[in-house]
Order: structure tokens, then sequence, then C-alpha cells
């Protein structure tokens, strides 16, 4: 009648051997093993590499149509090289330049696409999070184009925040119109934006890792890998049109002293305060401008305007500013100079993206950090000679670190400040100084400035990537191996009788179903409370579906994974030295209850 599977009750003795599974069954229906690398990488790779090559390509002309705007805007001729607004002779027609700009760029927002404003990078990760990576085809022109009007006329940001967005967009239309998975269209989306910036900064690495910390939200090879052939190809491109030449060329620095080195991780930690502060102005300018009683289509404009008075008053702030980055690093730069950088660019850039304007934040954030580390720098130099404190290297731990408290894309900010300036030298102070702010800014602020946004829309971010703990357990680890079996020729009213009884084996939720010697499908309690089901029916006629099975070897990620994809909620478990033998059966229940010694490990002092 009912029989115990378990060896240990006494009801085993009633069963002459452990029931087993027929191999057909077994072949069909047994857990998946999941494999960390597909032959879909090649072909995804292959996309890739197309797209790394693209992506260089729309950089450049990115570049040059910034160029061909800003020397049409404020010298008044027809050239695509790229130049600074800063040497112009408009005089205070140099304040209406910028207004002009803003009022494309909000024609564009409300005839072409919204997505235009902003910069770019939340609101891609606003699409890989819940929209499965879906991008409008028109952002691949509208992008580049809105963000070389704002940059062309003055506006105070970089090309990588566009070219990023730009090359996000081309990887999900690629993965729109080839037939791929939405986890293969978020690996193209990122590989896309990864190649972008890498073609803008010639910073490979960097450009990896910032898709996985602000893209990806993982680094498994199945992604990380199309994503750096995309970089490979983007550079490669890179240096055949532009050279090799680092684009913040830096002078050589010594190994800092222990003293110094102290001195740059608390300078980092002071750049966390101010990543915090930065990242509240901004949106705190925001909200401004969501309550004023104009239409948004108008907000650039006045975003504008600031543009225009603060680059009346400082030139230094109008435009990319690659040059100002340099010039601190190699410190050249005289103190004021720098305080009036760090005041008017942080101001024109913070009111200018609060105003929706399309632009960047990765260039303004580098150039107010360098700035600021610049000026404390050179203060501690100056009054404190003893201390070892470079001036330049405070300048680069700055600029890395504001943005690795603002964005707390903590690898990306080190390694992009190496391979911008490959000074060796600088990786400790870097390490040291980003890794302090990003303690800072992580332990005073939830959000960033990258998720900010897309937070107040009801998304959540992933902020940490860890393993996947039931992908480190076994199921053998936590099935159930007390299993009551029921025999498939017993009546229906029998078995709901002896449920009624209440009785300890009673109470499992779930039984295997046996004809002889072979496991035929498993039945619920729910089944057999059905009230549809007559009471003269067997139990071989209550079972709906065929068992489905795992082995012990199975991770508990891969049996989740099984029962999720057939809607069931228990599998049965097989030996793995002999599959058709049943030893148990595993649960949403088990599988929940083995994250209790996660919990213990994290909590547990």
């Amino acid at each position: 009648m009912l029989k115990n599977n378990n060896p240990m009750d006494p009801l085993h003795g009633s069963i002459p051997i452990s029931p087993s599974l027929e191999v057909s069954l077994i072949n069909a229906h047994m857990a998946k093993k999941s494999q960390p690398l597909t032959r879909r990488v090649l072909w995804i790779g292959a996309l890739s590499l197309v797209l790394g090559g693209v992506s260089a390509i729309v950089a450049n002309l990115l570049v040059r149509l910034i160029g061909l705007v800003t020397n049409f805007s404020f010298f008044g001729r027809i050239s695509t090289e790229f130049s600074s607004p800063t040497n112009n002779q408009l005089g205070l027609w140099v304040i209406v330049v910028p207004v002009i700009g803003g009022l494309f760029v909000g024609a564009m927002a409300k005839w072409g696409s919204k997505a235009i404003r902003g910069h770019g990078i939340p609101e891609a990760m606003e699409q890989v999070l819940i929209n499965e990576s879906r991008i409008p085809a028109r952002m691949t022109w509208l992008k580049p184009i809105s963000s070389a009007i704002v940059i062309g006329t003055g506006g105070p940001f970089g090309a990588e925040g566009p070219i990023i967005a730009t090359g996000g967009a081309l990887g999900s239309l690629m993965g729109q119109l080839i037939k791929v998975t939405t986890d293969e269209r978020k690996t193209l989306l990122a590989a896309g934006a990864a190649a972008g910036m890498a073609a803008i900064f010639a910073a490979p690495i960097s450009a990896i890792l910032l898709a996985i910390e602000l893209l990806l939200f993982e680094r498994r090879a199945r992604s990380l890998i199309p994503v750096a052939l995309a970089v490979v190809t983007a550079t490669s491109v890179r240096y055949a049109l532009e050279g090799s030449t680092p684009i913040f060329a830096m002078s050589s620095i010594a190994i800092p002293g222990i003293i110094a080195l102290i001195i740059y991780t608390m300078l980092g930690a002071i750049l966390g305060v101010a990543a915090i502060g930065v990242t509240k102005f901004t949106y705190a300018v925001e909200d401004f401008f969501e309550k004023l009683p104009i239409h948004w289509v108008f907000w650039p404009a006045i975003g504008g305007l600031v543009i225009g008075v603060v680059g009346f008053i400082e030139p230094q702030t109008l435009g990319v500013g690659y040059n100002n980055i340099a010039t601190l690093l190699n410190g050249n730069m005289a103190l004021n100079a720098m305080i009036a950088l760090c005041f008017f660019k942080f101001l024109s850039w913070s009111i200018a993206l609060g105003s929706g304007t399309s632009g960047g934040t990765l260039a303004p954030l580098f150039m107010v950090g360098g700035a600021l580390g610049g000026i404390i720098g050179t203060v501690l130099s100056v009054h404190f000679p003893e201390f070892g404190v470079d001036p330049r290297i405070a300048a680069l731990v700055g600029m890395a670190a504001l943005f690795a408290g603002a964005s707390r894309a903590f690898m990306t900010s080190v390694i992009f400040a190496f391979e911008t300036t490959q000074q060796p030298h600088g990786l400790l102070p870097l390490l040291s100084g980003c890794a302090a702010a990003y303690l800072v800014s992580g332990l005073m602020m939830r959000q960033t400035i990258m998720t900010e946004k897309i937070h107040r829309r009801g998304v959540r971010v992933p902020a940490d990537y860890g393993s996947d703990y039931l992908d480190l357990i076994p199921v053998g680890a936590i099935c159930s191996r007390n299993v009551i079996v029921l025999e498939a020729a017993q009546s229906l009213i029998e078995v709901r009788k002896w449920l009624e009884q209440d009785t300890e084996q009673a109470r499992h939720q779930g039984f295997p179903v046996r004809k002889g010697e072979h496991i035929v499908g498993i039945v619920t309690r729910k089944d057999l409370a059905n009230i549809n089901l007559r009471d003269n029916l067997t139990i071989r006629d209550c079972i709906n579906r065929p068992p489905l099975v795992v082995q012990e070897s199975h991770s508990a990620r891969e049996a989740a994974d099984h029962m999720v994809d057939a809607a069931v909620g228990r599998l049965i478990v097989v030996a793995d030295n002999n599959l058709e033998k049943m030893v148990g059966i595993v649960t949403r229940g088990d599988l929940l209850a083995a994250h209790s010694q996660r919990l213990k490990e994290k909590n547990h002092l």
C-alpha cells in the first residue's frame, strides 16, 4: 500500500529494491546541465567584432561632428577639426550660442525622442533592466546628433557619454534585427557601449569594466568575451585613425611614500563626500526644473543660458575640456585657475544636466575631481613639503575618486585613470583613494549619480554582483531522502482517507507514484484533493505529467531552472552512478531552505 523509500524507516522492509525510473523517462525529462560557454558565443562574438568596428567609426564621426558644430558656432568656419571654443572672440554673443543649441535639442526631444535627454548611461541601464535591452532604432542617430549640437555650442560635456549611449543603441538594434536571446541582446548592447568608450579614450580594459559594473551586472564568460572582442576592435580602429598616444599624456611620476599614500587615501575620502554633494545637487537642480511653470522643451535653452553666462565668465568651462584635464594632471594650472575651473565647471555642468539637455557625465566629473584634487595637493605641497605630496598625483586621484564615489564604478575608475595616463606608479594611490571614496559614498548615499534617476521611476538596480549561491550547492545536499511512495493501483478514496489521518508521513505535499518497480509520475495533495475526481479512480489516473528528474550532482540553480521551465514544484532526484535509481525528491521549499546557510554566513558573528 503506502511504501517508504527510506532504508532507515521500518516500512522499508516491504520494498525489495529501491524504486527506479525508466531510461526513456530519464532521458526525456532530465534537468539540463548549465554550460559557461556554448557555440552561440562564437556567433555573438563575431557580431561583436563588427559592432566594435562600427562603434569606433561612429565615435570618430561624432568627434568630427562636434568639431564641425564648434568651429561653425564659435569661429564661423567650416571644419571638422576638433577644437576648443575657449579662444572664441564672440564677446557677449557667446551667451547666445548655447541657448540656440538648447532650443535645437528641446525640439529634437519633443519631435524625436525624449530619451535623448540626460547623459545616456542611466537610460541604457533602464533598458537592460526592464525592457529586454531594446532601445529604439532612432536613438542611433538622435543621440549623437543632439549631443554634437549641445557640446558643439559650448555644452560642458564630454563626447564619451553620447557615444556610449549610441554604441549601446547600435548593439541593441543589431540584437533586434538578428534572432538572439534577451541575454545575448544585453551582451551586444554592452559590447557596443564599451566599444564606444574605448574608441574615445583608447582605454579598453576600463571600457570592459564599465560594461560589467554599469550595464551587464554580471561577469560571465558568455558576455565578457563578446564585449572584449568589441573593445579590442574599437581600440584598434581608434589607433589606426588617431594614434595610440594616451589621451591624458602625463609626465612621469615617482612612487609615493607612505605618508603621501595616507594623504592620497584621505583625499579619496574627501572626494567621496564631494561625490555625494555633486550627486545630490545635480538631482536637486533636476527637481527644480520639474517645478518650473515652463514646458520642458525650453529647459535645455535655460540650461544653455547658464552655460553661456558661465562660459563668458570662465571660457575654460565651454566644451569637452579634455585639454584642461591634461593640464591639471601635468601640474601646469595655477591654483586660482584650478579653483575657478572647479567651481564654474561644476556649476555649468550640473545645471545644464539638470535641465534635461543631451550630454555626458564622465569628462565633467573627471575635470571637477581633478581640479579639486589638484587644489588640495597644491596647498599641501606648498605648506607641508615634508609630506611628499605631488599635486599631479593628487589631481589624478581626485579625478578617479570623484567618479568612483559618484558612480560606484570602482574598478573602472582606477583602471581608466591608469590607461589614459600610462602611469603605473599612480596605481597604488588610485586604489587607496578610490577605495576610500567608494566606502564613504556607499555608507552615506544609497543611490548613485547613475541610478538615482531610474530608481525614482521604480527600477531596482543591482548593487553587488556575487556568485549565485544556489549554483554552489548540489541537489544531493538539500533533497529530502525520506520519500513516501504511492502505488499506482491504489484507489483515490483509500489515499484520501490516509491523508485525513494527518500522520507525519501524510503531511508531505508531493508523492512519487510507482508501478511495479518503476516511478511513473508525481501527484500532489492538490491533485488528490481535486473535487472533480471520482473516488473510484486509481492514483495512476491522477497523474498529470511524467516525473521530472534531476541528478544528485546537479546544482540547486539547475534544479530551480528546471522547475520554472516546467512550472512544477518538485523533482525526482536520481543517483549519479545509477540514473534509474530514485534517491529522493527536491522541492521549492528545499531550495529556499538552502539559503539559510548563506544568511548564517552573512549575519552570524
